[in-house]
């Protein structure tokens, strides 16, 4: 008998127990237990079925030999009756016993001889059967029941034909051993007829524990993912795969453990961005305010008279004071940035016009560094644009005070506009050193400034690319940065052609 009846039959490679195994496991868990409750109640009727007929062949082998049946010492009292009625008188005498004895097979007929008064002459047995002589008459040549025995009474008759005496025969109607052999016959059907309550408890027990053993595997495991995420160690994986309870509990657990994951994650990066921009603020803030108090205490150490002079300080006092206005503006701008994306001011713009004025008023800064700034625009354009004009002036200023703040003296710096059927691209490229690895990575990330960046006489926040981005997608765009073939950096970004006015949230 298979006790992995319910889990799959195992073939000879054991593929089709793992089929079946895989198959229970998979099930709901009422399934489960109602399976395994079939199973114990199907494999006890099996065992018992299969344990009875073993019982039943060497009851029916014993018989007669180890075990006596109930009717065994009833079925010898015609022999002996026959035997007392030949022998007669002679069975008073003492010396009558002995064949008296030899006629009794087995050790449950007990005897006892009495004379005509119904006084017990000799015998197995020396309680007294008959109360009175009376009574011992009325009952000769019956068998009758007294308790727990059966009582069969034979006459002794004289030559006179009178009543000389009587032999009672006592015996009981039940199962009866011979000595240890019938004993360990008896012990063995005890046993048989026991054996359903046996195995209800084997198998109870049995496929119980293969029932539980799949239940705490997989609450093992989430006890174990428990521990590592109490120790704060999230680098782990749940591999319990199943489409029941727990199965759908182990990938619950799973999905909470990565959305907690990237919510620690998450804290951690707005936690470094958090001392980066204090970092930033403090680095980029320290030498404008440096300047300011050193021009500020040599005003109030000093007595000018030179007005000019004082005009020169003043204006450097100034100028810094609004560098550092203009960093923590940008940084405001940046919070209220990410709180929320607000609403598209959609206007229709002349995009060449446009165009043309930001490069008009870019020349007149690159004019210090004698760069030739060159715009070319292709495409449809006869038709106004629905943009937001602020955030698209927003983007070209960030992106081109980048290119003019790298782009050596005598460079150049290439504008290229190009309307398609449902955006406009743009790629402004310039003659400086291009991007190393870490910037084309990195360039998008708030704070973060390329190594030369630092060296820059003015610095910068880290935050021009960053907000670049995070404007061209509220325009429903994106943004890239490569390397020209020939040299230089370019920046490469799309924004979507809107159909009609509408304020898009």
């Amino acid at each position: 008998m298979n006790i992995f009846l319910p889990f799959g039959e195992l073939d000879t490679n054991g593929i089709e127990f793992k089929k079946g195994k895989t198959k229970m496991k998979n099930r709901s868990l009422v399934t489960q237990f109602r399976f395994t409750f079939t199973w114990i109640v199907i494999a006890s009727i099996i065992a018992t079925v299969i344990t009875y007929t073993f019982a039943a062949i060497l009851y029916v082998q014993a018989q007669n030999k180890s075990i006596y049946p109930a009717n065994y010492y009833e079925q010898q009292i015609p022999e002996i009756d026959q035997y007392i009625r030949e022998e007669n008188v002679s069975l008073l005498s003492q010396s009558g016993e002995k064949g008296l004895q030899d006629i009794i097979s087995g050790d449950g007929i007990h005897y006892q001889v009495l004379d005509g008064d119904g006084n017990i002459l000799y015998g197995t047995n020396q309680e007294n059967l008959f109360e009175t002589k009376k009574k011992l008459f009325y009952q000769l040549n019956t068998t009758f029941r007294q308790q727990d025995k059966y009582i069969h009474a034979v006459p002794i008759i004289d030559e006179n034909g009178k009543i000389a005496g009587a032999i009672a025969l006592s015996y009981q109607m039940k199962l009866s051993y011979v000595e240890d052999n019938g004993l360990w016959v008896a012990a063995v059907l005890t046993i048989a007829l026991l054996s359903p309550f046996l195995y209800i408890v084997a198998f109870t027990w049995l496929f119980s524990k293969v029932f539980v053993k799949n239940i705490n595997y997989p609450l093992q495991i989430l006890m174990d993912a428990s521990r590592k995420i109490k120790e704060k160690d999230l680098d782990f994986k749940i591999n319990y795969h199943s489409e029941n309870e727990l199965g759908k509990l182990c990938d619950a657990f799973s999905e909470m453990k990565e959305e907690l994951k990237i919510s620690l994650s998450t804290q951690w990066k707005m936690e470094q961005e958090r001392v980066e921009m204090v970092e930033a603020l403090a680095h980029d803030l320290k030498a404008p305010l440096s300047i300011i108090r050193g021009y500020s205490e040599a005003l109030l150490e000093s007595n000018i008279n030179d007005n000019e002079k004082l005009r020169k300080y003043l204006a450097v006092i100034k100028g810094n004071s609004e560098k550092s206005s203009a960093l923590v503006q940008q940084m405001q701008y940046t919070s209220d940035l990410e709180k929320s994306y607000g609403q598209l001011q959609l206007v229709p713009i002349n995009l060449p016009e446009f165009l043309k004025q930001k490069v008009h008023n870019y020349e007149l800064q690159a004019k210090q560094k004698k760069i030739d700034i060159l715009l070319k625009i292709e495409g449809n354009m006869q038709s106004p644009f629905l943009i937001d004009a602020d955030r698209l002036e927003r983007i070209l200023d960030n992106i081109v005070s980048n290119s003019l703040q790298y782009t050596p003296t005598r460079g150049k710096i290439n504008i290229f506009v190009i309307a398609e059927k449902t955006h406009i691209s743009y790629k402004i490229c310039d003659s400086g050193n291009g991007f190393n690895s870490k910037d084309m990575e990195r360039a998008f990330d708030k704070f973060y400034r390329g190594d030369e960046a630092r060296q820059t006489k003015d610095g910068h926040s880290g935050l021009g690319l960053y907000i670049v981005r995070k404007l061209i997608e509220q325009l429903n765009g994106s943004i890239e940065v490569i390397n020209a073939e020939l040299g230089g950096a370019c920046v490469i970004f799309t924004h979507q052609i809107f159909e009609d006015k509408e304020i898009i949230e």
